[in-house]
């Protein structure tokens, strides 16, 4: 009897098959093999006349949905119809989540099989998990299909609806989404109240101490001053930088927190309170889906699309349970494994006296049934997973949080000790904290991370000496220093999780592709932490909170999300769902076809700032970037803003600044020796540059160059400006090819080139100042590069096309592959440096050519 096996991926199709006995044939069919149409050239001829083609669903006849194969599919449902053919029984073995679900019922539809059809699920591959599933086959679950297709269906309306009307108000080639929209809001949203928040100073005092004749030293805060609390950063108003209750603390400012501190020194200093606690820290549930995304980016830095690429990868291996899931629950299997592996690596002492488990999973959980862990009865310990560099990283992290659970609580001293220094009529009480770790416990396993970068993490102890009320103590030196109370801060991708969680907006499984896509589509960008809102975030948002609030409304997406969660049940009417949602008197379609001729598109396209003195400077984004116009004695001017501005970097003293620039014109540094043209200092889209002479007819597009990173346009003079516009600046013949070596910049930053292979350059190199040989031993460092395309990065899938995307370094340069088709990038690329985003942004640019 021959059985035909079907996965998701090839990587899942070698795993699977050490596993299954003799006569099973597995094969792949790479994710989804139909979905809606990505374009009119998808959509099949007898169905283009239809007023419902181009969004593949017709929202007359129940919302049923026009489903094709992808030309990129053809070949893989040729392929497996071939192997069912010589099969007598098909075996559907995807995911046991609402997609994997959904890709086998596509199967089934597409393929027709004659034969008996079985659906096999696992939460594991391994042997035992693949033998227990052999034995446990069930239907296709048809709930789980419809709550994929509803989700589907609700993000392609809500998508195709509001995004043409964006390209009609705003600008072209804009998007809109269900989740996407509202994870875009929370972050504009933020951007506002860091905006308007308006800092406080403060002073306080810090005292270096120690007990007498002792050399350990301590220090210890001023807390406060005749018993009344010193003001902090708490006390301060956001929106006014001034204090809320000034009558309720003591504010010291630079002056009396210097008069304080001389006094002081005359002062003398003892303990007033000591109070010491036991405290015991128990370990975090084992990871779900959302809780992995969290602590990857904050211990690993690894964005959430990362993380959830490379937990994928370790589950098709074998390694780790279903990463998409909302239970933190662990099987007793994987108890035992744990509690086996803590009693081996630490010993007795440090397992938990009893079975510790997290409780099972919500109601609202869409996924699967566990925790995120180890695969298997016994679980590989990192070192032994064949695993290098980030797909290690992850395997150890899931590894220690898992057995962490199973360990005894760890035991924590914690010391406040009050010290009070008396002088005349004056008291000022200092306060100083120490820790000790008493038993260490799951900490030598493992420590959760924090979203605050100054926070101590739980396992480090503090040094305090012992001290007992009324003991003197010696002062050694007092400091007055001075704070500012800080904006609230930016979302990480791990903070941005945590509120789409918290809120009920999207599902773990989608947090990944959610913040992908808001990079992608520049909505965001990253300074390598945070998530900075842009300008056309702005536009939109405001756009949609003024026009259609409720699609940026948290409240009202989650209430969307758990109706998907009672489809995915059978406890919801998807049809109803959906016509509720379009169709209804409150519905999207009649909401859109009410608001779209009142909406100004020159209003949309202005920025409602939450700025003061902007006096009749208003900020617009354009189809080639943000840009600002003032008014001036009934002259209009415009100039564009710097590419490297960001929303929250706006004043009016800038604004001012680069309308002023633009209205008296460029001022020329002086003459090139050569050409005897004017050499200018101008500011772009893309920041200050050189400019060496003037448009004109003749001269369309004269020689400019980008200023370095740091450098200010009033810190440039002629000599330098010369430097800069010999840039690309050839250093001399290559040794072995004798072809020239170059060094310049581009986008991505200085660069060393040679015969199309680019090298950035580091740290302690200038570009200004590099010379031949260390070109050459940067150059020698780029192996694999040069001559024969290499791929450089593989970026993933395109957002919208789902096409593989991959940065190359070929023979004339570098480029992007993308499909089957190649986009060559410019000449001052650097492949290491391009982002999902760069890609999206070439990619679209050269469709439109």
């Amino acid at each position: 009897m021959k059985t035909l096996v079907i996965v998701e991926s090839p990587t899942k199709t070698k795993t699977i098959k050490k596993y299954l006995p003799k006569g099973y044939t597995v094969d792949s069919s790479m994710g989804h093999i139909r979905d809606l149409p990505s374009s009119a050239k998808e959509i099949p001829k007898k169905y283009k006349k239809e007023p419902w083609s181009n969004l593949g669903i017709n929202v007359d006849e129940e919302f049923e949905p026009l489903y094709v194969t992808p030309s990129s599919k053809k070949k893989i449902v040729t392929r497996l119809r071939k192997a069912l053919k010589d099969s007598d029984e098909l075996i559907l073995a995807t995911d046991e989540d609402r997609e994997g679900e959904a890709i086998s019922w596509h199967l089934v539809e597409l393929l027709k099989p004659k034969v008996p059809v079985k659906r096999m699920v696992f939460r594991e591959i391994t042997q035992e998990a693949i033998q227990n599933a052999l034995g446990n086959f069930r239907d296709i679950d048809m709930n789980l299909v419809h709550a994929q297709e509803t989700r589907r269906i609700l993000d392609r309306l809500a998508g195709y609806t509001i995004s043409p009307l964006l390209w009609k108000k705003i600008s072209p080639g804009l998007s809109a989404g269900r989740v996407q929209s509202v994870a875009v809001e929370f972050l504009v949203d933020r951007e506002r109240e860091r905006m308007r928040f308006k800092s406080g100073t403060y002073y306080d005092l810090k005292a270096e101490l120690s007990k007498l004749k002792q050399k350990n030293r301590f220090n210890a805060d001023l807390s406060h001053i005749n018993d009344k609390r010193l003001a902090s950063g708490k006390d301060f108003d956001e929106n006014t930088g001034k204090l809320k209750k000034p009558d309720s603390v003591v504010l010291l400012d630079e002056e009396k927190a210097s008069n304080l501190r001389d006094k002081l020194h005359e002062a003398a200093w003892e303990v007033s309170n000591v109070d010491v606690k036991q405290q015991k820290r128990n370990p975090s549930a084992a990871f779900i889906t959302s809780t992995l995304q969290q602590e990857a980016n904050r211990k690993l830095g690894f964005s959430a699309r990362d993380t959830m690429s490379i937990a994928q990868k370790l589950y098709e291996r074998g390694l780790i349970t279903y990463m998409r899931t909302d239970s933190a629950n662990l099987s007793g299997q994987a108890i035992n494994a744990a509690r086996t592996a803590v009693e081996k690596e630490y010993g007795k002492e440090y397992l938990f006296e009893r079975v510790r488990n997290f409780g099972k999973k919500s109601k609202g959980a869409q996924e699967a049934h566990e925790a995120i862990r180890p695969a298997g009865s016994s679980f590989v310990k990192p070192e032994k997973a064949k695993l290098s560099g980030r797909e290690f990283k992850l395997y150890d992290l899931i590894w220690k949080r898992t057995i962490a659970t199973q360990m005894a609580e760890a035991r924590l001293e914690f010391t406040n000790v009050t010290i009070t220094a008396s002088h005349g009529d004056t008291r000022a009480d200092f306060k100083t904290s120490g820790k000790k770790i008493l038993f260490p416990g799951f900490f030598r396993a493992y420590v959760e991370g924090s979203d605050d970068p100054e926070a101590a993490l739980e396992n480090q102890e503090i040094f305090l000496p012992e001290m007992k009320e009324g003991e003197e103590i010696e002062m050694h030196d007092l400091e007055s220093i001075s704070h500012e109370t800080k904006p609230p801060a930016r979302f990480t991708e791990a903070t941005l999780v945590k509120e789409l969680e918290k809120r009920g907006v999207g599902r773990p499984s989608t947090y990944a592709s959610i913040i992908s896509t808001i990079q992608d589509r520049g909505y965001a960008k990253s300074d390598g932490k945070t998530l900075i809102p842009t300008f056309t975030a702005f536009a939109v948002t405001g756009l949609l909170e003024e026009h259609f609030p409720e699609l940026v409304d948290s409240d009202f997406t989650s209430e969307l999300e758990k109706k998907l969660d009672l489809i995915a049940r059978g406890e919801y009417d998807p049809v109803k769902y959906l016509t509720d949602y379009y169709h209804g008197d409150e519905g999207l379609k009649n909401k859109v076809d009410a608001r779209e001729d009142k909406i100004d598109g020159a209003k949309a396209r202005m920025l409602d700032l939450p700025l003061e003195n902007l006096n009749g400077m208003n900020v617009f984004v354009g189809r080639y970037g943000p840009y600002v116009k003032s008014k001036e004695n009934g002259e209009e001017i415009t100039t564009s803003l710097p590419n490297d501005m960001d929303p929250a970097d706006i004043s009016p003293e800038k604004l001012k600044e680069l309308l002023k620039a633009e209205k008296e014109g460029p001022k020329s540094l002086g003459k090139d020796p050569e050409t005897g043209e004017n050499i200018y200092v101008l500011n772009g889209r893309y920041g200050p540059y050189m400019q060496l002479g003037e448009v004109t007819d003749d001269n369309k597009k004269p020689k400019r160059v980008s200023l370095l990173k740091g450098m200010k346009p009033e810190d440039v003079d002629l000599e330098l400006g010369l430097k800069l516009l010999e840039l690309p600046r050839p250093l001399g013949k290559h040794p072995e090819t004798g072809k020239v070596v170059k060094a310049g910049v581009g986008r991505y930053g200085p660069f060393v080139v040679h015969d199309g292979t680019f090298k950035s350059l580091k740290k302690s190199d200038h570009v200004l100042e590099i010379d031949l040989d260390r070109a050459v031993e940067l150059l020698k460092e780029k192996k694999g590069k040069g001559r024969g395309s290499a791929a450089i990065q593989d970026l993933g899938k395109h957002p919208e096309t789902d096409q593989p995307i991959k940065v190359m370094n070929g023979r004339y340069g570098p480029y992007l592959k993308y499909g089957k088709k190649n986009v060559s990038l410019s000449n001052d690329t650097d492949p290491e440096k391009v982002t999902m985003a760069d890609a999206v942004r070439v990619i679209d640019e050269k469709g439109k050519k």
